[in-house]
């Protein structure tokens, strides 16, 4: 792995959708609630998305100064969307959610993983 992203564009690409994932999580806003719901998502717990979206875009944005940081946070990423997309296989859930949202999200994790940190 390397230390800081090269090249660092796509961390801050990652970094940009996960700042808006964690601004869509307050309240939150009504597709982003049904989600929750259709995976059965304790209600109790929504508050907590908010902010560790908004924790991994944090991370992300100082891991282009500091070591390993955006690396540790990528991956750290890409676990969040693995349990997530865990959680719509449970539920059964393969719609719209599934398909574009959480592998969509997975997929541009692992990207970013790869080509700014491990290749």
């Amino acid at each position: 792995m390397s230390p800081l992203p090269e090249p660092w564009w796509p961390v801050v690409v990652l970094a940009v959708i996960t700042a808006g994932d964690a601004v869509l999580c307050i309240g939150p806003v009504r597709f982003v609630a049904e989600c929750f719901r259709d995976v059965g998502f304790p209600e109790r717990w929504w508050w907590v998305a908010k902010w560790v979206k908004a924790a991994a875009a944090a991370g992300l944005v100082a891991g282009l100064w500091v070591p390993y940081l955006g690396g540790v946070t990528s991956a750290a990423l890409l676990l969040y969307f693995v349990v997530a997309l865990s959680f719509h296989v449970r539920a059964r859930d393969f719609g719209r959610n599934f398909f574009v949202n959480a592998t969509g999200m997975l997929v541009l994790c692992v990207l970013v993983l790869w080509f700014s940190f491990l290749r």
